[in-house]
């Protein structure tokens, strides 16, 4: 089974948290530090983490701030207050699914 096809519909509440936890961060950043939580289980490539980052901000749920770093503009994001909101309800119902999938595999401990 590929693990990856799992992991795509949790992309928006991971990356949303991340923002929450850390106030702001730039794309490589934020891949690299789903690098590290996961211990290198889930790592986000750059063709899924910036359309989504893209469709997010469309959205109104992050903001973007550019800062010039030596020679090169980096794009932070952040959540907007309505990001912030939106990050409780995703994970509110990311808890669901999986609760609901702890359910279906081990019946036992539910």
């Amino acid at each position: 089974m590929n693990k990856s096809n799992l992991y795509k519909g949790c992309l928006e509440p991971i990356i949303m948290q991340l923002l929450s936890d850390k106030g702001r961060m730039y794309g490589y950043e934020i891949t690299q530090k789903v690098k590290d939580l996961t211990k290198n289980e889930l790592q986000i490539t750059e063709g899924a983490l910036y359309p989504l980052l893209h469709r997010l901000e469309a959205s109104g749920i992050l903001e973007v701030e550019m800062e010039n770093i030596g020679n090169r503009v980096r794009k932070y994001y952040s959540l907007t207050k309505s990001g912030k909101k939106q990050t409780k309800i995703a994970l509110t119902e990311i808890q669901a699914f999986l609760d609901t999938l702890q359910t279906l595999v081990n019946p036992k401990l539910a």
